[in-house]
């Protein structure tokens, strides 16, 4: 049982979302739903996430009921002091992860720290078993010189 506690303590912390709004885009109750999501590694930076879930009477018209579209859009900002001095440069990380269908499908955000340029880099991509997908969306938050945030390598 111990084994199974540290094994589950070495797993990375992935971010909560925060449902923000939920804006009905058809008839069939279609919506496009917005998260908020505060990076737990980083301390001062809140991404915005958005994406399509479908309907029932659109699950049911389209005879899929167990998947959801992979399109999505992420806009991060800067909200309070940030600290970028515990990442590694160049290595993308998870910062949340999203189920999109019953199985083998999930929505993922990713942060790379671009260390040269002093940016965050904020990736929303869809995960799936047999093919990848190409539908992404990034976003950037541009780091000052504060010493707040760590070294600059």
């Amino acid at each position: 049982m111990r084994m199974i506690a540290a094994a589950l303590m070495l797993l990375p912390v992935l971010a909560q979302a925060e449902e923000i709004a939920k804006v009905g885009v058809d008839w069939v109750g279609n919506d496009i739903v917005i998260e908020a999501i505060h990076d737990p590694d980083v301390g001062g930076v809140t991404c915005h996430l958005a994406y399509f879930e479908r309907s029932v009477l659109d699950r049911l018209s389209q005879g899929n009921w167990f998947e959801d579209p992979s399109n999505s859009a992420i806009q991060c900002s800067r909200t309070g002091p940030v600290d970028v001095s515990k990442l590694r440069p160049g290595r993308p990380e998870d910062v949340f992860s999203e189920g999109r269908s019953l199985l083998f499908k999930s929505l993922r955000v990713k942060r790379i720290y671009d260390a040269e340029n002093r940016v965050l880099v904020y990736l929303v991509h869809a995960s799936e078993l047999s093919e990848g997908s190409a539908k992404m969306a990034m976003s950037t938050v541009p780091l000052g010189a504060d010493k707040a945030e760590g070294p600059a390598d």
